[in-house]
């Protein structure tokens, strides 16, 4: 899932280590999901919404490469 973080984390000139902290997670997981290696929790995703004061869908983008949601025609 693409993200915003990054870009919203900067704008605030808060290290990976601010912005993990008022989420109470660690730093590694903040790097992980800016990186788009880890999707977040339901729970951590409000979380974040709540520190930059947006939606969810305004931080976390669908992936839109595959939407096709193709099934089987049998």
């Amino acid at each position: 899932m693409r993200n915003r973080l990054r870009e919203l984390r900067a704008a605030r000139r808060w290290s990976q280590a601010d912005l993990a902290a008022r989420c109470q997670v660690s730093r590694q997981a903040i790097n992980a999901i800016e990186t788009e290696r880890y999707d977040p929790s339901l729970p951590l995703a409000f979380t974040i919404a709540d520190v930059f004061d947006q939606t969810i869908e305004e931080i976390f983008l669908p992936d839109r490469t595959d939407t096709t949601n193709e099934q089987d025609p049998a």
